[in-house]
């Protein structure tokens, strides 16, 4: 029972936790072991907090899951695990980490208290209410990265937070048109929700949060309102970003694919070496320019 409440948690998700990451890095304090620390500390916080809401939403969507081609399979749909045990590790989980958030500093403990609160209210009721359910899925994104600046104690631009907010709704408007084309007829038995969704309405959001993330990057990567000035040393990563958002756009588009953002990124070569070259670029651009 303890790997199928491990998988509950789901392991493979925590890489969205990188969002904690780039504070340490944009701030240039990325080979100081102190701050390095702190940053996997609280990332931790954040890896055992998602998985404490993902087996609260498990539980409460165990009913729905249990007629999902495969989400059917999943361990409290399947009665792996026992309602009983899935809540309360929940709550341990929820518990021990709020706490581990606060002893790293106040100011990290209330982001990661506001993070499982937005969570709870996310699982219970607010993903039936259409627009609101990907602006709290995007949430969680720019509390990571906030999260990870306070954990720090650094600066962040605010171009970057907005980045941030803005690529994540991207992925998760893309996430749910995946999944209104996958379900098609039967995707309000799976998702309430995307019954209050049509393609048409998705694609223009879609169009306009591709256009305002450009815009926001390139802004930030070339500086404008930068007081720190690391922006302005990140040009060279444009194409990067242009070319990621694009090859994202294409999985969705003609593979038919996107309605896991995680899996994607697990499994696009080309997407991970986009990746990997946008973190050579931006570390040049920040460490490697006097």
């Amino acid at each position: 029972m303890l790997y199928s409440l491990l998988i509950s948690t789901r392991p493979r998700q925590w890489v969205k936790n990188v969002f904690v990451f780039p504070a340490i890095l944009f701030s240039q304090h990325l080979f100081e072991i102190d701050y390095l620390l702190r940053s996997v500390w609280a990332a931790l916080c954040f890896c055992f907090l998602s998985g404490a809401v993902y087996l609260l939403n498990d539980v409460l969507d165990r009913d729905r899951d249990r007629v999902h081609p495969i989400k059917s399979k999943r361990p409290i749909a399947s009665g792996a695990v026992s309602l009983s045990a899935s809540v309360a590790t929940s709550a341990v989980l929820s518990a021990g980490s709020i706490w581990m958030s606060f002893w790293l500093n106040e100011e990290f403990g209330w982001v990661s208290l506001t993070y499982v609160m937005l969570n709870v209210a996310y699982s219970i009721r607010l993903k039936h209410v259409v627009l609101l359910d990907v602006l709290i899925v995007a949430s969680g994104f720019l509390l990571r990265a906030l999260g990870g600046a306070l954990a720090i104690q650094v600066f962040i631009s605010t171009w970057f937070i907005l980045c941030t907010f803005m690529l994540a709704l991207f992925l998760a408007v893309i996430k749910r048109r995946q999944e209104l084309v996958a379900l098609e007829g039967s995707a309000g038995k799976h998702r309430s929700i995307l019954e209050a969704y049509s393609l048409p309405f998705l694609d223009q959001l879609i169009s306009v949060l591709t256009a305002s993330t450009l815009v926001c990057y390139a802004l930030y990567a070339m500086g404008v309102g930068d007081s720190m000035g690391v922006g302005a040393r990140m040009q060279w990563t444009i194409p990067f970003v242009l070319y990621g958002m694009l090859r994202y756009l294409y999985i969705a588009y003609h593979v038919g694919s996107g309605e896991n953002p995680t899996l994607v990124v697990w499994r696009d070569r080309p997407l991970q070496i986009c990746g990997v070259l946008w973190l050579i670029a931006s570390g040049f651009g920040i460490y490697g320019v006097p």
